[in-house]
C-alpha cells in the first residue's frame, strides 16, 4: 500500500499532462524505458499507462501498484520482465498524472469500480489475456477482475497483495472490511437511502454483521484489512481523501476463479536493524496475523500458488527482486 504515503493528484488537462510529461523525458528525469499513453476509462477519467515494450506477439504483463503510488513504483523492476514479456504499467484514477472523478468517495473508487478500469485498459488496447501483477492493495483489483472476469485475463500475480482486501477469511473476520459493511446496512435504513420495511437489515446487523464486528473488535487485529500497523505507526498525516476512497471501496472477494501467484512476505522486514529482540517482537505478531491470512488464501483460491518471503520488505519486488523474477516467470510458464 506503499506506506499510505501522500502523492498529489494532478488535476490538468490531458493535452497539458502529455506536454508536461514530454518535458520530464526531455529534462532525463524519467529514464526508465517506457512509453506513456492515457486511456479513457469511465467518464472524465483518463489513466496513465506505461509500455515497457517486448518481443513482438509476447504474452502482456499488466503492473498495478499499491496506495499512495503510481505505475512509475515499478520503473526498475518492469524492464527486467520485457525481455521475455510485453511488460505495461497503469496508474490508477486520481493518481499521479491519472486523471481523477470530480467526485471522490467509495463509490467512484470501489474495488469493481477500479476492477473495471484496468478491463477498459486492456479492452482499449486490445490485450488478448494479459497477466495481472498487483502490488499491496491492488489485490483488490486483481481479485475483483478474477471473480468477475477470469475470460478476460490468464492469471494473477499478488505481491504482497494478498491481504483482507483481496480474499475475505469468513472465519477471522476482518475489522475494516466489516466496519465498512455495519456502515452501509446503517446507511441503507436512513429515510429515502433503501428499502421502505428495515426490518430485514435490522435483523442481519443483529444475527450476523454486529455480532461479527464485536468479533473483530475484540481480537484486535493487526492488519486492519490492509497492511499491518507497524507500517503505518510513526505518521500523523492524515490519509489524502483520494486514498480514503480507496479504502473506503474495498469489498469482500471470495469466488477468485483465476490461476494465481500470492507472494507474501511473512515476517516482514521493518528495518529494525541490529536490534533482533525488537524484530523478533514484530516477527511474533506479523505472523499470528499474517501467516493465518496466508492460509486461508491457499485454502480459498486453490488454484493459487502460495510463496512466502521471510523477512521481505512490503515492496517485496525490490527487496527480492531475484524471487520474484523467478517466481513470475515460472508462473507464466505454467500456464496453457
Amino acid at each position: 500500500m506503499g506506506q499510505r504515503q501522500i502523492i498529489s493528484s494532478v488535476a490538468c488537462g490531458l493535452g497539458l499532462a502529455v506536454l508536461l510529461l514530454s518535458t520530464r523525458h526531455a529534462r532525463g528525469l524519467d529514464s526508465s524505458p517506457h512509453t506513456v499513453t492515457f486511456v479513457a476509462a469511465d467518464k472524465d477519467v483518463s489513466l496513465e499507462v506505461l509500455d515497457w515494450g517486448g518481443p513482438p506477439g509476447a504474452r502482456a504483463l499488466v503492473f498495478l501498484s499499491g496506495l499512495g503510488d503510481t505505475a512509475h513504483v515499478f520503473d526498475k523492476f518492469a524492464p527486467r520482465l520485457s525481455d521475455s514479456y510485453h511488460v505495461l504499467g497503469i496508474t490508477r484514477r486520481g493518481f499521479g498524472k491519472s486523471i481523477a472523478p470530480a467526485v471522490v468517495g467509495p463509490v467512484a473508487y470501489s474495488a469493481d469500480r477500479l476492477g473495471d478500469d484496468v478491463i477498459a485498459v486492456i479492452d482499449h488496447l486490445r490485450l488478448q489475456r494479459p497477466i495481472l501483477v498487483g502490488h499491496s492493495i491492488a489485490g483488490e483489483e486483481l481479485s475483483s477482475i478474477g471473480s468477475r472476469h477470469p475470460e478476460k485475463i490468464a492469471g494473477l500475480v499478488y505481491l504482497d497483495a494478498g491481504y483482507g482486501y483481496a480474499f475475505y477469511d469468513a472465519s477471522r473476520g476482518d475489522l475494516y472490511l466489516d466496519l465498512f459493511e455495519t456502515r452501509r446496512k446503517l446507511e441503507s435504513m436512513q429515510p429515502g437511502k433503501g428499502p421502505n420495511d428495515t426490518r430485514p437489515v435490522i435483523r442481519d446487523l443483529l444475527e450476523t454483521t454486529l455480532p461479527k464486528l464485536e468479533k473483530d473488535l475484540k481480537a484486535g487485529d493487526m492488519f486492519l484489512g490492509s497492511l499491518p500497523a507497524k507500517m503505518l505507526s510513526g505518521s500523523s498525516t492524515r490519509m489524502p481523501a483520494v486514498s480514503q476512497a480507496v479504502v473506503a471501496g474495498e469489498q469482500k472477494f471470495t469466488g477468485i476463479k483465476s490461476p494465481a501467484l500470492a507472494i507474501f512476505a511473512i515476517p516482514h522486514d521493518m528495518g529494525f536493524g541490529r536490534d533482533s529482540a525488537a524484530q523478533a517482537r514484530f516477527d511474533k505478531e506479523d505472523e499470528a496475523s499474517s501467516g493465518p491470512q496466508a492460509k486461508a488464501f491457499a485454502s480459498g483460491v486453490p488454484q493459487a500458488k502460495v510463496v512466502l518471503l521471510p523477512h521481505a520488505n512490503h515492496y517485496v519486488f525490490r527487496s527480492n527482486e531475484a524471487d520474484v523474477l523467478r517466481e513470475i516467470r515460472a508462473f507464466v510458464k505454467s500456464l496453457s
